[in-house]
C-alpha cells in the first residue's frame, strides 16, 4: 500500500464563515460544494496542489451517522491510497466504524477509528468497484 495524498477534513458547525479565511486570505479556490440542509455542508478548497476540507457536524451526522459521535471541534483524516484491498488487509482486526462502501463521488472507502479515536477514512479513486463495473 502506498499513501498518495492526505486531506485533512475539520468537523465544524457552519462552513459559512471559515471561507473568508481560505479563500479570500490565503487564495484557495473552492473546488467542490455541497449543499445540506439550505446551507453548505461539506466543501473542499484548494491551493497549489493541497486540499483542506470542511464538512459540518448535521451533514456528517446525515451521511455516516456512526462517525457522527466525533466531539465537537473533532476532525475526520481523509487519506488516499492506490489499493484499497491492500489498506483493507493492513487494517484487519480494527474494527470497521461503517462497512466498506463506493460513496456517490466515486471513491471506494473504509472507515476506521485510529487508537486515539480519532476517525480515519481510507479512499481509492479509479477503481473498478468505484466505477461500477
Amino acid at each position: 500500500m502506498n499513501v498518495q495524498k492526505i486531506t485533512p477534513i475539520l468537523y465544524v458547525t457552519e462552513i459559512e464563515s471559515c471561507l473568508p479565511f481560505w479563500v479570500d486570505r490565503l487564495s484557495f479556490n473552492k473546488t467542490a460544494e455541497v449543499p445540506h440542509d439550505g446551507r453548505i455542508g461539506f466543501v473542499i478548497l484548494e491551493k497549489d496542489g493541497l486540499e483542506i476540507m470542511y464538512q459540518t457536524h448535521d451533514s456528517v451526522a446525515a451521511d455516516v451517522p456512526a462517525i457522527a459521535t466525533t466531539p465537537m471541534g473533532g476532525s475526520l483524516l481523509f487519506i488516499e491510497v492506490d489499493d484499497i484491498d491492500a489498506t483493507e488487509t493492513a487494517l484487519e482486526g480494527i474494527a470497521h466504524v461503517i462497512p466498506r462502501r463506493t460513496t456517490f463521488y466515486g471513491a471506494t472507502e473504509i472507515v476506521v477509528r485510529e487508537p486515539a479515536g480519532n476517525t480515519v477514512i481510507f479512499a481509492q479513486f479509479g477503481n473498478k468497484e468505484a466505477e461500477g463495473d
